[in-house]
């Protein structure tokens, strides 16, 4: 990520403000850790023994049963000790293990990072001010909301902010993991600190705007150790559904020992349990929080802290976009496109006299003039060695340009040239407003290049459309997301970038109330919306997004009010985001899938060979030839702990999005989760119990 300078469309001398470019994100808070890593598998194995205790294991229904079902195991295998029981045993108490060692592993990838923002906190020092203005150093910790601390160039920011004094150029590596500085100074949307960044250079004076134990840092030790996560309203509602599972398949397998009893075979508490545990949605069962909060740690990783799981779900049903034009769609400032001569002047003229407007012009535009004028005609950069001036842009003139040799060259907006032109004596020459009118139709900005009276021609500069964004739409389209361009411009240049890029509509000469406005209406016809940004202006708007994704060098108003934070300040994160739900989503949807049909397998599996003795018809049902009832229970038990483990780095990681409808998502899942989860069963418990008969288990 680098800082590049922002300016308005029309010609500018405005100082630089300093946002980061696209691109990819970095390290950042949780990182790129990988699912072998040492640490976090040592964290793992200690947490899967801990989270043991009934009281954490009662939070998840479907596993609590298979912890009570180890415990009637090992009551029975002490009361009646043989190979089998004890085998039972050990695998329902591995299934349990596996269980919490998913979510360890999903906990654990942000333990690390979370220490590190601990110490930071504890070992900061502040230079807070009194109302007499004198400097007394505390620790962070002690501050409260109000507090005025200065920071100086090498100082840790103590805690979350506003500068109310100054400017100063600061490091926020520790929390975007990006070693860009950025400028933070005090008025405007750009004003807010975040606690545990460093100031690189000059003074400030920050005025502290977080509660104690309230701040930033807080929220992403919080986040990164999952203390804070709550289960979302689907997450709850699926947890229901696996507890009425369980509940239902419970009578079930309770009358099968009368049944067993009435029909001369022998069913024992031992193979009770086991069927039970077999038949109820172990898997996705064990799987369930790791999923959940590998998904908000996917967003971590991309440098996104969302506050509460609702909003990663919500953005996986995102129905509307809502997307600022500059910086988002386009890459933030319009650059020079071609050279348009006037009278009988020629292409290289205008060229020429445009160049040397710009060589002391800044902003973007300005350099993309120079640059566009070598390119197209050659002309390179002049060393100015005779007496010289520039005139830099004021928003009085709404021009700028150079003094040299005699010559008053001048390139600004088309009306301001014009009248200058004709104070010094000239007129605008025929065909110029033609010229003018034609590159304001397109949506591009019109300079016009004047040498003393002289109108020369017209500079045309363009929003330039960043590569592969309208792909990017076509696919959010291709899933049933409706993308929306906001924009301060005029409908005119709106409707021409809204073309090029390819969103589905647009909202022109765009104001807070107009925003609001949008949001309540795509809401009040049934759809779920997501938006960015930054000001204070667009606090309303993203407090009533359904996804409010606030950039970190916004205002501290506008981080209240969103309920994600984009560390990178990257607009065109917002697609990333909704992506990351969307995976979420079905990544959930996947593994219950595989997990429901992966019962149907062991119901086959176990069933047919428990009765097969005692009704010969159910040898049709026994397809896979187990080798006795025994050995088939044995072989469903560690085949249903084992799943568990195959499917752990496929929960953390998510299962792929690929931008379809809902159609397509389903059949997919029915294909590959619903069928495999049918057949895999049959070859993995068929396999296992080959090796179970080849070392004589059974």
């Amino acid at each position: 990520m680098t800082d590049v300078s922002v300016s308005p469309a029309a010609p500018a001398g405005h100082g630089p403000t300093h946002v980061p470019s696209p691109g990819p994100a970095p390290r950042g808070v949780a990182g790129q850790r990988s699912l072998l890593d040492p640490e976090i598998l040592r964290y793992a194995v200690v947490e899967a023994f801990k989270k043991l205790d009934p009281r954490t294991q009662v939070k998840n229904p479907v596993m609590f049963v298979v912890l009570v079902g180890t415990v009637v195991t090992f009551v029975e295998s002490v009361a009646h000790s043989t190979l089998f029981s004890w085998s039972i045993t050990v695998w329902l108490f591995l299934t349990v293990v596996f269980a919490n060692f998913a979510e360890a592993m999903a906990e654990g990838r942000g333990k690390a990072q979370a220490d590190t923002l601990r110490r930071m906190r504890s070992e900061t020092e502040a230079r807070r001010i009194d109302a007499n203005g004198v400097e007394t150093r505390v620790s962070a910790a002690e501050l409260v909301k109000g507090d005025l601390v200065v920071c100086e160039a090498g100082d840790i920011i103590p805690s979350d902010g506003e500068i109310v004094e100054g400017v100063a150029s600061v490091d926020e590596s520790a929390i975007t993991g990006e070693s860009a500085p950025v400028i933070r100074e005090s008025g405007g949307d750009r004003s807010a600190v975040t606690g545990g960044t460093k100031v690189l250079s000059d003074r400030i004076v920050v005025r502290i705007t977080a509660e104690r134990g309230k701040t930033f840092l807080d929220r992403m030790i919080q986040l990164v150790e999952g203390a804070s996560r709550q289960k979302t309203p689907n997450e709850i509602a699926l947890t229901i559904l696996l507890a009425v599972l369980t509940i239902v398949f419970l009578p079930v397998v309770v009358v099968l020992q009368p049944f067993g009893h009435y029909s001369g075979a022998t069913v024992s508490v031992i193979i009770l349990v086991s069927l039970l545990v077999c038949l109820i949605p172990t898997t996705i069962g064990a799987l369930l929080s790791a999923i959940g909060i590998a998904g908000m740690d996917r967003l971590v990783q991309r440098n996104v802290l969302a506050m509460s799981g609702r909003a990663v779900e919500a953005a996986g049903d995102v129905q509307t976009l809502l997307l600022d034009k500059t910086g988002t769609i386009t890459l933030g400032n319009r650059m020079a496109d071609a050279f348009y001569p006037a009278g009988s002047h020629t292409e290289q003229e205008v060229a020429d006299a445009a160049q040397l407007a710009s060589l002391a012009d800044e902003t973007p535009e300005g350099r993309s003039i120079v640059v566009l004028a070598k390119e197209r005609f050659g002309i390179r950069e002049r060393e100015l060695t005779g007496p010289h001036e520039f005139v830099p842009f004021s928003a009085t003139t709404r021009m700028s340009g150079l003094d040299i040799d005699g010559r008053q060259i001048r390139k600004g907006a088309a009306e301001a040239v014009r009248r200058w032109v004709v104070e010094h004596g000239g007129t605008a020459p025929d065909g110029l407003e033609d010229i003018v009118d034609s590159i304001s139709r397109q949506g591009a900005t019109p300079l016009v290049v004047a040498d003393g009276a002289d109108v020369l021609g017209v500079i045309e500069l363009k929003d330039v459309v960043k590569e592969g964004i309208r792909e990017r739409f076509a696919e959010m389209r291709s899933a049933g997301i409706r993308t929306v361009m906001i924009t301060g411009d005029n409908p005119l240049t709106a409707a021409a970038i809204a073309q090029e890029a390819g969103v589905d509509d647009f909202l022109a000469e765009a104001t807070p109330e107009t925003k609001l406005e949008l949001i309540k209406a795509e809401q009040e016809g049934g759809r779920l919306v997501a938006m960015t940004g930054d000001g204070t202006n667009d606090a309303p708007a993203l407090a009533q997004a359904d996804v409010g994704v606030a950039m970190n060098t916004g205002t501290t108003a506008a981080k209240e009010a969103g309920n994600m934070v984009d560390l990178d300040s990257n607009p065109t994160k917002l697609i990333t985001i909704v992506e990351i739900g969307k995976q979420l989503l079905i990544t959930r949807g996947s593994l219950t899938t595989f997990s429901i049909a992966n019962d149907v397998a062991k119901y086959f599996a176990i069933i047919p060979a428990l009765f097969v003795a005692t009704y010969p018809q159910l040898n049709d049902l026994n397809i896979m030839k187990l080798h006795s009832p025994q050995s088939a229970v044995l072989a469903a038990v560690i085949f249903n702990a084992l799943v568990i483990v195959a499917l752990i780095p496929l929960a953390l990681r998510g299962v792929k999005w690929r931008p379809s409808g809902a159609a397509a998502i389903l059949r997919r899942n029915v294909w590959i989760y619903g069928v495999g989860g049918i057949i895999v069963p049959f070859i993995g418990i068929k396999l296992i119990d080959l090796f179970l008969t080849a070392v004589h288990w059974y």
